[in-house]
């Protein structure tokens, strides 16, 4: 709905449908908060002991500051005047982060990338000095034949970046022999540093992934030690799948392996 209501014609045409649509949607996701904010008491907590500081907890957490601003903008924007609804719709799209409460793709893709931290920064770091090198390259050979499109260093770095990522607009071009040279090497820098960047995430995820059925086997191998699994320990092998976002057809068949063994 967000979207549609941008397009002009929709917007004007069924301006009373998303206004309705839209306070369904303040409706359910503010009752959705509230029950958040209730039963995040029960919620088990190394910082706080008491009911009320988990609570506060929820509230500034991430999925907390995504709740509320799911709610938020819309009222502003219906109750305030004089409000850019341009910025409002954007800032409502921010709603699609709630998928994170049913999802933790977020969340490990953010981990697997901190985990591997290091790793991420020397090739980042590799990438601006690219960034950087092959901008002041093009400015110094271009800045006379293009003195518009590579005015400065920081208006040649709009070429570089476009051209290291391998997007390549095409909006701005080397024209110089000397130019085409340096486009071509930094080309071939962007396919080497974007391709160490992705190799890293992917690898640091994948890593991830690995360490968790790791965790997941081990728990596992305890809970068998005796050849049977009693109900608690099917709870708190079930309790520790859910948590590490683990499908019940990969826990059965880590659990049959082992079995096996």
């Amino acid at each position: 709905a967000v979207s549609l209501e941008s397009i002009e014609y929709l917007g004007v045409k069924y301006r009373q449908e998303f206004l309705y649509f839209e306070y369904l949607s303040i409706i359910v996701f503010g009752i959705e908060f509230l029950l958040r904010i209730w039963a995040s008491s029960e919620r088990q907590s190394r910082r706080f002991k008491s009911g009320m500081g988990r609570r506060l907890e929820y509230i500034i957490s991430f999925n907390g500051f995504i709740d509320l601003l799911a709610i938020v903008p819309s009222i502003i924007s219906l109750f305030v005047g004089n409000v850019d609804l341009r910025w409002v719709r954007v800032i409502r799209l921010l709603r699609i982060f709630k998928i994170s409460n049913y999802s933790s793709a977020l969340e490990d893709l953010i981990s697997a990338v901190y985990e591997d931290r290091r790793s991420f920064l020397a090739a980042l770091y590799l990438f601006f000095i690219s960034l950087f090198f092959s901008s002041a390259l093009m400015y110094a050979t271009e800045h006379k034949a293009q003195p518009i499109a590579f005015s400065s260093i920081p208006e040649s770095m709009w070429w570089s970046l476009i051209t290291l990522t391998t997007v390549g607009y095409g909006d701005v071009a080397p024209i110089t022999p000397f130019g085409k040279i340096i486009g071509a090497i930094t080309a071939f820098m962007g396919v080497c540093t974007v391709a160490l960047l992705t190799g890293i995430i992917a690898s640091a995820f994948a890593n991830q992934q690995s360490r968790k059925k790791q965790i997941f086997s081990e728990e596992i191998k305890q809970a068998v030690d005796d050849g049977v699994i009693t109900k608690d320990e099917y709870q708190k092998i079930e309790s520790l799948r859910q948590k590490l976002n683990l499908s019940e057809e990969d826990a059965r068949a880590m659990i049959e392996v082992i079995y096996k063994k």
